[in-house]
């Protein structure tokens, strides 16, 4: 099974920031988030089992709430925002919006557009099928090769990212089949209900 992993949150996305390769550290709850991800599937990870992290702090942080080793994969950094990184999402303007929106390969000045994030995360997954059809793969995240995982798991285009939500320490998890991936969960928070 592939699992992925959504990290915990942080001052910025609890300020309705966006954030893409900002670094910031998870704030305290996010600290309570990433303890709670870990415990909702250390204990039904099987022997075999890894654990694959975003190299950003946030993500790192959280996948090691799981005590255990951890491989940092670059493929599973958030989408790079450019300019737009850190700014509310509110300052930036609907007709940007509307263009991201519309065009998957509009990318923000400095940035990078959703087809490129895309391609490297479905590449990334295509790498970790055949380990993840016989043994858990966790990899801890952000919101956008989450939503690109998604897509590839339902032979989707990227687009359908602007269609889903992807809360902060929720879990999204994909069966490898013979057949192809198989979508099995999106956006799981039942382990946060005490938070």
């Amino acid at each position: 099974m592939l699992i992925l992993a959504r990290h915990g949150r942080t001052e910025a996305n609890a300020s309705g920031l966006l954030l893409g390769r900002l670094d910031p550290p998870l704030d305290e709850l996010g600290q309570s988030q990433a303890k709670a991800v870990a415990a909702a599937l250390v204990g039904v990870l099987a022997p075999g089992s890894r654990i694959v992290s975003s190299p950003l702090r946030r993500a790192r942080d959280t996948a090691a709430a799981f005590g255990l080793p951890v491989a940092v994969e670059d493929r599973w950094v958030e989408l790079d925002y450019g300019s737009f990184d850190g700014r509310p999402a509110g300052e930036v303007g609907a007709e940007v919006w509307d263009r991201w929106r519309v065009d998957a390969d509009f990318v923000p000045a400095g940035g990078e557009s959703l087809t490129a994030m895309a391609a490297r995360v479905w590449q990334a997954c295509e790498d970790l099928a055949e380990e993840a059809a016989h043994h858990d793969v966790v990899v801890v995240t952000h919101v956008s090769p989450i939503k690109a995982a998604m897509a590839w798991a339902l032979g989707a285009g990227v687009e359908t990212a602007w269609r889903s939500h992807v809360d902060p320490a929720s879990i999204t998890r994909v069966s490898v089949t013979p057949r192809g991936p198989v979508l099995r969960s999106f956006n799981e928070v039942w382990h946060l209900q005490e938070l």
